[in-house]
């Protein structure tokens, strides 16, 4: 190979690196004796919206605490916008952009929805190593915040305390605090967990209409949510890739019905 190829090979990689927000190569992960995730390989386009879906028990979650660096695979690699991250650390990967959400909620309950939004806003600016100064220097931020309120319609809860909200508006708020650090991943670890079909409708329409084109994966139990939010999916079954490709495709899949939808979609 002459130098002009090798160079012109490399720009080629380069090109398809810059397009690729998530990969991962080989992941797998044991527990001792027990095998969770085996040989898994997943490549996520960024502004891709990808949903992980599998029955219980297929290292769903296991895989996005891997993704997410707060647990250590076995073997494999994971690469975020082109950088090897398989060794980073999970608040090393939230500061180069990578968000979740988990399950329940971790909002601080004794402070106002604004409170808790200025809080995630200032937590990845340089005035997060500024102590003891009164909020009303933050006013950048606080409108900031109100905004993002504002547009999914809960400018009203601003000022209440998060303990007197209802659990869909929590989940809610919950989303809002990882948009607030505008990242270029966002994990969402079953965003309508527990909701009522008409919250889950609201979290829902939420995630189609805000920040298109943030590449966001998605683990979720509600297919009908599932459905409606991603482009695409990819199946786990005891730990291992079964399927993966666009949401009709999976739909269509005659395994995929069998282990995982009861065979009907």
């Amino acid at each position: 190979m002459t130098l002009r190829q090798a160079q012109d090979d490399m720009a080629l990689r380069q090109a398809q690196d810059d397009k690729v927000c998530l990969r991962l190569d080989g992941v797998s992960k044991r527990f001792g004796s027990l095998s969770v995730l085996d040989d898994v390989s997943i490549t996520i386009r960024t502004g891709e919206r990808c949903g992980i879906i599998g029955p219980n028990g297929a290292g769903k979650s296991t895989l996005f605490n891997i993704i997410a660096g707060e647990l250590p695979l076995s073997r494999g690699s994971v690469r975020f916008l082109g950088n090897d991250v398989t060794r980073v650390s999970a608040h090393t990967r939230a500061r180069r952009g990578m968000a979740r959400t988990f399950q329940t909620t971790t909002l601080f309950p004794r402070l106002t929805v604004i409170e808790n939004l200025v809080l995630a806003l200032q937590a990845h600016s340089a005035e997060r190593f500024t102590m003891l100064v009164p909020r009303s220097r933050y006013r950048a931020r606080d409108h900031e915040a109100r905004a993002l309120l504002e547009r999914v319609g809960l400018g009203p809860r601003a000022d209440a305390l998060v303990d007197a909200l209802g659990y869909g508006e929590k989940r809610q708020i919950e989303i809002l605090l990882a948009l607030a650090q505008r990242p270029k991943l966002l994990l969402l670890d079953e965003p309508t967990a527990g909701l009522a079909p008409s919250d889950a409708s609201l979290v829902t329409e939420m995630l189609k209409r805000e920040h298109a084109g943030l590449t966001m994966v998605l683990i979720e139990h509600d297919m009908g949510v599932v459905f409606d939010v991603v482009e695409r999916l990819t199946v786990l079954h005891y730990g291992r890739v079964v399927a993966d490709g666009p949401v009709e495709a999976i739909r269509a899949d005659a395994n995929v019905q069998e282990i995982y939808l009861g065979g009907k979609v």
